[in-house]
């Protein structure tokens, strides 16, 4: 999977287009991502004592599919897509198609 935590992501699809968050979670067997502050829904919860999780409607970020967001590029902070490149030490890397930059620290 070319995203990975704490990546910021544009969404580019859905009712959320538009919107640029960071990677909190990723699912990759089922292809799918959780970013910050994308995606709310509402969900009902009882409450738990023993947990100290008090009932009600509670909002969280639901996943989006992993199509649905494009790796912002960390110099120029514009969508790219990633590519992968072999560094001088034998290590993969992942690079931004856009400027070629190493996108991984």
């Amino acid at each position: 999977m070319k995203i990975h935590k704490n990546d910021q992501v544009l969404v580019i699809g859905g009712r959320d287009r538009g919107k640029r968050g960071r990677v909190l979670r990723v699912d990759p067997n089922k292809d799918r991502v959780i970013v910050e502050g994308v995606g709310f829904i509402k969900r009902h919860t009882k409450p738990n004592p023993q947990k100290n999780i008090k009932g009600g409607i509670v909002e969280r970020e639901a996943s989006i599919h992993v199509s649905n967001v494009m790796l912002v590029d960390p110099e120029s902070a514009q969508p790219t897509r990633v590519g992968y490149r072999f560094l001088n030490d034998g290590s993969k890397t992942r690079i931004s198609r856009k400027s070629g930059a190493v996108v991984d620290k």
